[in-house]
């Protein structure tokens, strides 16, 4: 009986003592990454407005610690009124490749504020989308924005395949710092150079999901606006816009036919950006990323700063001025601190977009439908839009690249109706990806029609047809 009773005492402090060790353990993670949180919690931004009712993170993931490749992020969460412990998680990318989802997607599309002109204030967007969720901006890769790394090869060896394994490692490791989004229905958006960077992402999600009953990430889908696709495709429909918009020549249109058609779409070769050259120039003094809309007279095209860009960079319209009062905010060193970002020196200052790493791309493969196809058979939402004034990756490219995917049509085109009860634009439901347009957009569909992005992004979430009247 003793003996037996000394067992039970034995194995009792045993239980009790990793009972204890156990709850250390879970103690001290949760107050590890609670520090973490704390420590990239924004308190408040240099010229912030007062009326702020949501939480804000930044900071950074190392994403690879030999090379000391950090990735920075912004999290704007749901104001507290909505809960937004009930809201998704969606990471918003921008591409170029090169551009910063700070500068562009945050601060001029989606985000939640506005810079004014004056550089040093801002003020709230009222069509900010963490109204609807909680919105992530990533600068991906390292080197873009205050993403940053300590082996300087690194800016010079970007490309596709590393991207995406190192935004993975980065979502992995921010669930880590912020598990309350572990498990949260989590979505990507993005625009442009995103069409790659996004599915190639989400092929790298699924594949890891693989197997998983209830994955950490539990990505449910992807919204997509005016991406890069397909070289061939995007070509030959970016080259039929220009010409039945009335911006190029005849003689124009047929040499691009003849010396681009097969030629990348991102890096052009001497023929082809030939041809490209002769292309801008007939366009005149316009805003090919929307070309209704009005050129950023502030920037002379002639400047050096410009003349450096590749086409059809050197060419930005109205946006280029918007972004401008943005890069004199981000490069205030009082931000800078408040958004727990790296100081920039000053003979480097924080830029919208990098060229080196444009420069530079390493990968680049010539099309996504494939990739597209796998996520469609893996039953991933997939929802892509085009805002019809953009001719630099305008709606007829797109089509051109959906149509090549040969899908069966579920609900054919249709114009939607936006919250004034005007034609948003118009859609087409195929068998696994949505597509839709959006009337009077840009390159940028946020920038240019805001109301009617909200729209179309909250649809998305709640996965239902945009309207085709206002009593739907």
């Amino acid at each position: 009986m003793t003996t037996h009773h000394y067992i039970n005492s034995s194995s009792s402090f045993r239980l009790v003592y990793f009972l204890v060790i156990g709850s250390l353990v879970v103690c001290s993670a949760e107050g590890g990454h609670r520090k973490e949180q704390a420590r990239d919690r924004i308190v408040k931004l240099p010229g912030q407005p007062r009326n702020v009712k949501f939480s804000q993170y930044s900071g950074y993931i190392t994403v690879e610690a030999k090379a000391g490749r950090a990735l920075f992020y912004w999290l704007t969460e749901a104001p507290a009124k909505s809960r937004p412990e009930t809201k998704p998680l969606v990471l918003w990318l921008n591409g170029g490749p090169g551009c910063s989802s700070i500068a562009y997607g945050a601060s001029e599309e989606v985000g939640p504020f506005r810079v004014r002109e004056d550089g040093k204030s801002l003020r709230l967007n009222p069509y900010a989308w963490n109204q609807e969720a909680n919105l992530l901006f990533l600068d991906s890769p390292a080197g873009v924005g205050f993403s940053y790394s300590n082996t300087s090869s690194d800016i010079y060896t970007a490309g596709d395949k590393r991207t995406a394994e190192d935004a993975y490692t980065f979502l992995m490791r921010w669930l880590e710092r912020f598990p309350n989004y572990k498990h949260r229905p989590f979505y990507i958006a993005g625009e442009s150079y995103a069409g790659h960077y996004i599915p190639e992402l989400s092929q790298v999600i699924v594949h890891r999901n693989e197997g998983v009953k209830n994955p950490l990430l539990n990505f449910k889908g992807f919204l997509l606006g005016n991406p890069l696709l397909d070289d061939y495709y995007d070509n030959i429909g970016s080259h039929e816009y220009w010409w039945n918009h009335g911006l190029i020549s005849e003689s124009t249109y047929k040499e691009l036919k003849r010396s681009c058609s097969n030629d990348t779409f991102l890096f052009p070769k001497d023929g082809c950006n030939n041809a490209l050259s002769g292309a801008y120039e007939e366009f005149g003094n316009i805003n090919p990323y929307n070309i209704y809309g009005p050129p950023c007279n502030a920037i002379s095209t002639s400047n050096h700063r410009l003349a450096q860009l590749p086409l059809p960079w050197r060419f930005r319209g109205n946006d280029e001025c918007v972004v401008m009062y943005t890069r004199r905010y981000m490069n205030n060193r009082r931000v800078q601190k408040a958004l727990h970002a790296h100081l920039t020196p000053l003979r480097h200052p924080w830029t919208t977009c990098s060229s080196a790493i444009r420069r530079n791309w390493t990968d680049s493969p010539k099309s996504m439908l494939p990739i597209i196809k796998q996520l469609i058979g893996a039953g991933i939402r997939i929802w892509i839009f085009s805002g019809d004034t953009d001719a630099v990756l305008p709606l007829t490219a797109t089509r051109y690249c959906i149509n090549a995917l040969s899908l069966p049509t579920n609900i054919s085109w249709y114009a939607w109706i936006d919250d004034q009860a005007q034609v948003g634009g118009w859609s087409e439901v195929y068998k696994g990806l949505t597509y839709v347009t959006v009337r009077g957009a840009g390159h940028e569909v946020p920038l240019t029609q805001p109301q009617r992005a909200l729209r179309l992004f909250r649809y998305f979430l709640m996965n239902l047809l945009l309207p085709s009247s206002l009593s739907d």
